[in-house]
Formats: C-alpha cells, sequence, structure tokens
C-alpha cells in the first residue's frame, strides 16, 4: 500500500512537472521569486486544464 501511494505521488509530480516549471519560469520573469513548491497548486491547475481542453469528447468523431 505505501509503495503504491509512493509510486502514485512520484508520477503526479512527473506529471504536473512541465506545467509547474514553465510557471515557475514565468513567475521568474516577472520578478516573483516562487519555489517550485509554492508554483505547483498553479501546475496542478494547468495541467488539469490542459488535459481536459485535449480530451476527446467521446461522441465518435
Amino acid at each position: 500500500m505505501i509503495k503504491k501511494f509512493l509510486a502514485l505521488t512520484v508520477v503526479f509530480l512527473v506529471a504536473t512537472f512541465p506545467a509547474t516549471w514553465l510557471l515557475m519560469l514565468f513567475l521568474g520573469n516577472i520578478g516573483t521569486h516562487v519555489s517550485y513548491w509554492g508554483t505547483l497548486p498553479l501546475g496542478i491547475l494547468g495541467s488539469s486544464l490542459l488535459a481536459g481542453a485535449s480530451r476527446s469528447r467521446g461522441h465518435g468523431h
């Protein structure tokens, strides 16, 4: 059970890394100094929005 939780945590962090990293670059360029952990909630939202926008509607088209 613990191994499964740790594996899911690693997969989650790897999946949200690109959006979080891009947000860190953007926020760094506008002068805010936010760490990875501070940007992670926005990265999670960004990843969720991108996944929801890119999924198929399921209408068979």
